[in-house]
């Protein structure tokens, strides 16, 4: 596995004056982690920083929006770029879950300062406090329509909410513990949640009712993604005939990654597993690279990807000393 080489996250802001310092440092798999820094000592005539590094760091190409920084010891280099902008008044503490829009002019935000915002992607402007779930909310996301927001919160309730007026236009409760994700089928007439109390559940948004439990598996879903399978993969039948109220459902597979270490397929109409693949620690995270190639993130900073027609071909494609959180969008 190859190193991985970091750069202290506000490093542009630290690199803004002279003499500012940000704090780098180099992680091989079973050896110790190497440290070092980069210094600013001033602006080259065209305005670009000049940079140096500590002993076992080398910088190389510096542009005002960039830094190229490599650590021979490890043989690795990294290009950071600086943020294209920054919205520091949205929130006042860390942010859990972000998503902008379809046509990207909005953006929805949750926060460990108990707030849900929508505000504008171009300058950070807020134009929508969402009020109305109790205790924390943990997810958020967009419609595709870009004018409806679902969300989930520690209080077991799913709300789809108004980003015009900030109404609460639907409310779902049947879940016993927290939502800690959620994921929308097609255009959003069926939406997908799972909870702490180990179920993925499948809604109505149309009769704000539950149209059945998709996975009862005992132990936290911290996370889930859906996608359309494989032509190949068998996703099984359904017991009973689906109901008139699911609406994109056939052809498509769930994703759960759960807290005991496993990471399932389920069918989403036939409710049904699929696959059933158990990592080195507790998933919190799953996404989609296409209708056969899926990532996943565990608590140990493992990240794996995996072929769902065979789930025993794996393979561990980064290892870091933080937890694997959110391996891509949605």
């Amino acid at each position: 596995m190859a190193a991985t080489l970091r750069i202290q996250s506000d490093w542009s802001r630290a690199l803004s004056r002279d003499e500012g310092e940000a704090w780098l440092s180099c992680r091989s798999p079973g050896k110790a982690t190497l440290y070092g820094s980069v210094t600013r000592r001033g602006l080259s005539s065209d305005g670009v920083p000049d940079i140096v590094a500590s002993e076992g760091f080398v910088v190389g190409e510096v542009t005002k929006k960039s830094i190229l920084i490599s650590c021979p010891h490890e043989n690795v280099s990294t290009k950071f770029l600086a943020p294209y902008t920054s919205f520091c008044r949205i929130h006042q503490k860390s942010i859990t879950c972000l998503d902008i829009s379809s046509g990207g002019g909005l953006g929805v935000s949750t926060s460990t300062d108990g707030t849900m915002k929508i505000w504008q992607a171009a300058n950070g402007e807020i134009r929508r406090l969402l009020e109305g779930h109790v205790y924390d909310v943990n997810c958020c996301r967009f419609f595709p329509s870009g004018l409806v927001v679902l969300s989930g919160g520690m209080d077991a309730q799913l709300k789809i909410w108004s980003a015009e007026d900030a109404s609460c236009v639907v409310t779902f409760k049947g879940h016993k513990g927290g939502i800690l994700d959620t994921a929308i089928v097609d255009r959003g007439r069926n939406v997908l949640s799972c909870s702490r109390d180990g179920t993925a559940r499948l809604w109505d948004c149309g009769q704000s009712s539950c149209l059945g439990t998709i996975a009862d598996c005992g132990s936290p879903v911290n996370g889930i993604a859906l996608g359309a399978a494989d032509s190949s993969l068998n996703l099984g039948s359904p017991e009973n005939p689906p109901s008139e109220r699911e609406v994109g459902t056939e052809g498509k597979i769930l994703l759960l990654a759960r807290e005991d270490k496993k990471l399932q397929g389920v069918g989403l109409q036939s409710r049904q597993p699929v696959f059933l693949f158990i990592g080195s620690d507790a998933f919190n995270c799953c996404t989609f690279l296409s209708s056969t190639y899926i990532l996943a993130g565990t608590q140990d900073g493992n990240i794996y990807q995996l072929d769902v027609r065979n789930t025993t071909g794996w393979h561990l494609l980064h290892c870091s000393a933080g937890p694997g959180l959110c391996p891509g969008s949605h």
